[in-house]
């Protein structure tokens, strides 16, 4: 039994067809999809490149803001230490500059006080001689 020619015509005809229909369409389609697929792995690897770029700005960033935050807490409290400090000074010497004056105005008082009680003594003396005097009608000595 020998096949008849037009079946290896048709299978002439199928595979002539496959090669032809591999070569012009699934081939360009195969390289087509395999590219696309490149280029989303290859874009996929660069959005992850810049995600992880973009990641490590961010740290560095927030790095460098709490080191400057850091910075300005420190310049702020010496700062505040020079401020209280100084005030410290300025209430030392106002607190001295107060003790002399009150010293000084304690000894001024009790000096006017001697005074007004030798004036007082002075003229109670005087005074009580010229009670005298009146009362008995004539000079007490």
């Amino acid at each position: 039994m020998i096949p008849d020619l037009s079946v290896l015509w048709v299978i002439f005809f199928v595979l002539l067809a496959v090669w032809v229909v591999n070569r012009l369409l699934l081939k360009p389609l195969l390289r087509v999809m395999h590219e696309r697929e490149h280029a989303a792995a290859s874009a996929r690897a660069l959005a992850e490149k810049a995600a992880a770029d973009a990641a490590a700005a961010a740290a560095d960033f927030e790095a460098r803001t709490n080191a400057a935050r850091a910075a300005l807490y420190r310049d702020m409290d010496q700062t505040r230490k020079t401020a209280l400090a100084a005030r410290e000074q300025v209430l030392a010497a106002t607190k001295s500059e107060v003790e002399a004056e009150v010293t000084a105005a304690t000894t001024r008082l009790r000096a006017e006080a001697d005074e007004a009680r030798g004036r007082l003594s002075a003229d109670a003396e005087a005074l009580a001689n010229a009670i005298a005097e009146r009362v008995l009608d004539r000079k007490v000595s």
